[in-house]
């Protein structure tokens, strides 16, 4: 099988992967109805936290990172580092437009690290140490996941300078930063709700 013809089923497989929604999975399994009901309507971590349940959200983060962990894995091993760059992405889009919940899913935060965790480890983790630094000083969630991957491409270049993990980093960063665009206008007037309150 030739490069292009894996690259076409490492992305195929990553985005069906991605796009499995363990939020909405999770809730209606603990009988909680459907997530998108709740508070912002998100199937993400930080929607399931607002059900109270925090096992439940504690569960989300780490089942939507695996999903992309496991996308970037199977694409490497299948098509070696262009399927890591192209596992990462699809697994990404299939998180946020998800063919089985008509194309409106989550914004990426816990599927992007995990396809970095897995794409370079270091990146992803000081990635992570980022949001958790972010989150302890203002309790926002949005502003933790923006400054993680603001943070994400300068610490790909600085580590991973000429290879397909810094064009990762910036793909995912520019897609988490479109999906946050309500989350942006709500920091910038001042009316974003902090982690565990609000919409």
């Amino acid at each position: 099988m030739d490069l292009s013809t894996s690259l076409v089923l490492v992305a195929a497989a990553a985005y069906l992967i991605g796009a499995i929604p363990f939020g909405l999975l999770l809730t209606r399994a603990a009988g909680l109805g459907d997530i998108r009901k709740v508070g912002s309507g998100n199937i993400g971590a930080t929607n399931v936290l607002r059900t109270g349940r925090k096992g439940l959200a504690a569960a989300t983060v780490l089942l939507d990172g695996a999903k992309g962990a496991a996308a970037v894995l199977l694409g490497q091993a299948i098509a070696g580092v262009p399927g890591v760059f192209v596992a990462g992405l699809a697994a990404v889009i299939g998180h946020l437009f998800p063919v089985w919940l008509r194309f409106r899913g989550g914004k990426g935060v816990a599927t992007g690290f995990g396809v970095l965790i897995a794409a370079s480890p270091l990146v992803g983790l000081l990635s992570g140490a980022v949001w958790i630094a972010t989150a302890a000083v203002t309790r926002i969630s949005s502003a933790s996941a923006l400054a993680a991957f603001a943070a994400a491409p300068i610490l790909a270049f600085a580590l991973h300078a000429q290879q397909p993990v810094l064009g990762l980093a910036l793909a995912v960063a520019a897609m988490v930063y479109l999906r946050h665009r309500t989350n942006i206008e709500r920091l910038i007037s001042g009316t974003e709700p902090r982690i565990g309150a609000g919409k």
